[in-house]
Parts: C-alpha cells; structure tokens; sequence
C-alpha cells in the first residue's frame, strides 16, 4: 500500500510553496531556490516532500553552461501528471487556494 501524499502545515512554508509551485504543474531547478528563496536548498525541501510527505517528485539532471563559461550539472524537480492530476481529484485545489490566499496577506 502507498501512502497518500499529504500538505505542510505552514502555508507560508518554503516546503508549501514549493508543492504549489510542482502542482502547478511547473518544474524547479536548484538555481531558482539558490537565489529566490535562499533559506535552503531545492534539495533539502524536495527530499522533505517526499520522505515526509509522500509525494512522487522525479528528478532529472542535465548539463549546463555557467555563466563563466563553465560547464555544470542542474537538477529539475516535477510531480508526474496523472501524480497531479490525483491530488487535484482529492482536493489540492482548495490546499493550493489557501497557500496562495496565506502568501498574500504575509507580501
């Protein structure tokens, strides 16, 4: 049996914010937590999301060119579709209106 996945508690949370970012079905890398958010890594908050929370969060590496010129490794996160669209079938709307109704009044 497979645990269903469940919600942080904190709307405002780094962890929240990012479940309603992959429910949104959009994709993070590492490089946008780095410098948008900054409290830790993309890494950290995926590895929470699913050791914790239970959701199905896929990972993929690709090469990258630094802005120096280097080359470098990235990782993107997602949550499959039909992973998506289940959550939103058992009510992930009405979690996602309330992460976004929480962030509002904190901006």
């Amino acid at each position: 049996m497979t645990n269903i996945p469940k919600y942080p508690k904190g709307p405002t949370s780094i962890r929240a914010h990012v479940l309603a970012v992959l429910l949104s079905s959009e994709d993070m890398t590492g490089f946008e937590s780095i410098f948008a958010y900054r409290k830790a890594s993309l890494a950290t908050v995926i590895r929470a999301l699913i050791r914790k929370y239970h959701w199905p969060i896929s990972r993929e590496d690709f090469p990258t060119n630094t802005a120096d010129g280097r080359a470098a490794w990235a990782t993107v996160y997602s949550i499959p579709q039909e992973e998506i669209d289940a959550a939103f079938r058992r009510g992930a709307q009405d979690w996602l209106d309330g992460v976004k109704a929480a962030r509002k009044v904190r901006t």
